[in-house]
């Protein structure tokens, strides 16, 4: 199985990334998790990135705030999908980096989360990791599986209810 690269542009972000982490933890699936700055660490992170794919990861994941140029560093250095989490900041809530990560100039695209997307980052990176692994795509279809049960649940106790 491929593993996913979680790359964090400070250690601020953690706990929101956090939630990432977990995700992939609760799926079984190989991860690594480092921070690299796309203006700090250029040279590392560009490093990174251009050998993720000899060294066996399958996905990129990037979380960034304010100038949020992880994602599209990434992007300009792997063919590697990239996933880029906006995270809030206090200046502009998180909207300039949702922007700077989603506006990608073309042939580099960055899929790009909700602002502190980060669940959802993990969940897209499962998707794109289950392409090639089936056991990851039986548990994909168990858990969405699982989620209607939950709702039809709730639906069933409110029923009840009104």
């Amino acid at each position: 199985m491929k593993k996913v690269a979680v790359i964090m542009g400070s250690d601020s972000d953690f706990p929101v990334v956090e939630g990432t982490v977990k995700v992939l933890k609760e799926y079984g699936v190989p991860y690594e998790a480092h921070i690299y700055s796309a203006h700090r660490t250029p040279v590392e992170a560009k490093e990174f990135f251009s050998s993720a794919r000899e060294n066996g990861f399958g996905v990129i994941i990037c979380a960034a705030g304010m100038a949020a140029h992880l994602a599209g560093a990434a992007a300009a250095n792997t063919t590697l999908p990239v996933i880029g989490i906006p995270m809030k900041s206090a200046a502009l809530d998180g909207m300039d980096a949702l922007l700077s990560t989603v506006q990608m100039p073309t042939g580099l695209p960055v899929a790009t989360v909700a602002i502190n997307g980060a669940k959802n980052a993990a969940h897209l990176a499962l998707q794109i990791i289950a392409l090639t692994d089936d056991e990851l795509s039986e548990k994909l279809v168990a858990s969405r599986e699982k989620m209607r049960e939950d709702v039809l649940k709730k639906d069933k106790e409110l029923q009840e209810k009104i």
